[in-house]
Order: structure tokens, then sequence, then C-alpha cells
């Protein structure tokens, strides 16, 4: 385990960025509707997509009403039911980078046409199914923030918050497979069937969770300069601005240089 890696640092950046958008609490509703359909099942607890769906939502501070409504219409209950279906749209950003895009959408046809819109103006191509798909691997992520706690009340530190050693052994024990050291939070990676276990096991050991979700991590993280990084990254923010796309992905290797400017 390394507690090094920059990837999930700009990752999660974007993520309380994103949180800002309107079409936030969309994202996350349809993303709930199609993992309780999908399971079958509306009790998270019996419905591993599902209890990740929801654990999102609540990262984001999603109400519980909305989250009950988006159940609601994955069995027909509530008005305005919808069917999303999944749709994964794959491609090339400028300078080559691999994108990976997931979509939950009611119209095909329309989300296709922004997807490849998306990527023309960026000076990307948009491929085929399978074209980029190999380049990354489904894992599982646990955010965690850095806190110690102290007579009752949880005190930020952020120079020595958590003993790395320490934490390093509980994330072991609990099943993970590494971890990552994003600044104000750590972020553990886990087997995309071992998300829920491993949570359920860090907060039996104590931890805190803030957030637990599915993610597309590059199995070969590409090398890009800054400019590159940059043009990339106008693709990335373009497709995550349309509300049919719930992630999209890339294989940059964003080193601290690249981060300390596109945070300029």
């Amino acid at each position: 385990m390394s507690g090094h890696s920059k990837w999930a640092t700009t990752k999660h950046k974007k993520a309380a960025a994103d949180a800002k958008r309107s079409t936030l609490f969309s994202k996350l509703a349809r993303q709930i509707t199609v993992a309780a359909k999908v399971g079958g099942d509306p009790n998270p607890e019996n419905n591993a997509s599902l209890a990740a769906a929801v654990e999102r939502a609540k990262a984001q501070s999603m109400p519980k009403d909305k989250i009950k409504t988006a159940i609601d219409k994955a069995f027909g209950a509530g008005k305005d039911a919808s069917s999303y279906e999944e749709v994964v749209y794959e491609g090339y950003g400028p300078c080559g980078v691999a994108v990976y895009c997931e979509a939950l959408t009611d119209n095909r046809n329309r989300t296709a046409a922004d997807v490849r819109a998306c990527f023309t103006h960026a000076g990307g191509n948009l491929g085929t199914s399978g074209s980029v798909a190999f380049q990354f691997e489904r894992k599982g992520e646990i955010i965690v923030e850095k806190v110690i706690k102290g007579e009752g009340k949880k005190d930020p530190d952020r120079e020595n918050a958590v003993d790395e050693d320490e934490f390093m052994m509980v994330v072991a024990e609990a099943g993970g497979e590494d971890y990552e050291d994003a600044g104000d939070e750590w972020v553990v990676s886990t087997a995309a069937s071992d998300l829920m276990a491993v949570k359920k096991a860090l907060e039996e050991q104590g931890i805190e969770v803030k957030g637990a979700e599915l993610t597309m991590e590059p199995t070969t993280p590409q090398a890009v300069t800054v400019d590159e990084a940059r043009k990339v990254m106008r693709l990335v923010d373009k497709l995550e601005e349309l509300e049919d796309l719930q992630g999209v992905y890339h294989t940059m290797d964003l080193t601290d240089e690249i981060i300390e400017a596109l945070d300029e």
C-alpha cells in the first residue's frame, strides 16, 4: 500500500466542484433508480448496487425524500416513473488520451448526439464499443476524512490527522486493496465487488466514512504536458455538464506540477 497517488486528488477536487452544478441531484437520482431496478430490491441492505448509489447521494447531501422518490420510480411507484438504460461511450480526446463515459439515459439518440458534439468540438473522436474500455478497471472507492477524535468531538489536524501506519493496517484488515493520500481525505480502493463489505468493516473499526462509490481507474496512465492536460480537462468538463452522463474517466497521468497548473 502506497498512500501516494494524485489521481484521486484531482478527481475528488472536481467532485466538490460538481456539487455546485444544478444537475447533480438529477444524476444521483438516476443512479439510484437504475440500481434499485437492476437489483430488484428497494432495500439497500439487500441490494449492494443500490446501497452504493444511496451512499454516494448521502455524501452529496441529497435529501432523504429525493432518495425515496428515486427508489420508488424503479418499481413504478410515484409519479413520472421513468425507465433509464445504461450506455457507455468511448473515445479519444485531445493528444490521444482515452476517455470513458457512463450514461443513464431515456433517449439514446439525444445522448449520443450530445456526447459526439463534445468530442468533436474538443478535437477528439468518439469511438466504437470496446475501443478504450480495456485501458480501465472497475474499482470501489471509499472516502475517509482526515480527522482525529478527542473528548467527544472531531478535531481537524491536517498535519498528522491519522496515524498512517495504523490506518494502513486497518485498511488491510478491512479487505481494502490500497489507499491514497488526497489532501484532506484518504481514498481507500477496493475490488468492485468488495466495496460495501470494506466500508462496513472500516466503520466497525471506528473509521468515519464520507462516501463510497464505484469508479473506473486507468490501468496504464498516460503522460501528458500541462497544455495537453488543459485541453483534455476542457473536454471532461463539457461531458460532465451533460445531465445524462454519470461518470467521465480519462487515462491522464496527473503529476503534482500538472495538478498545480490546473488549479491556477
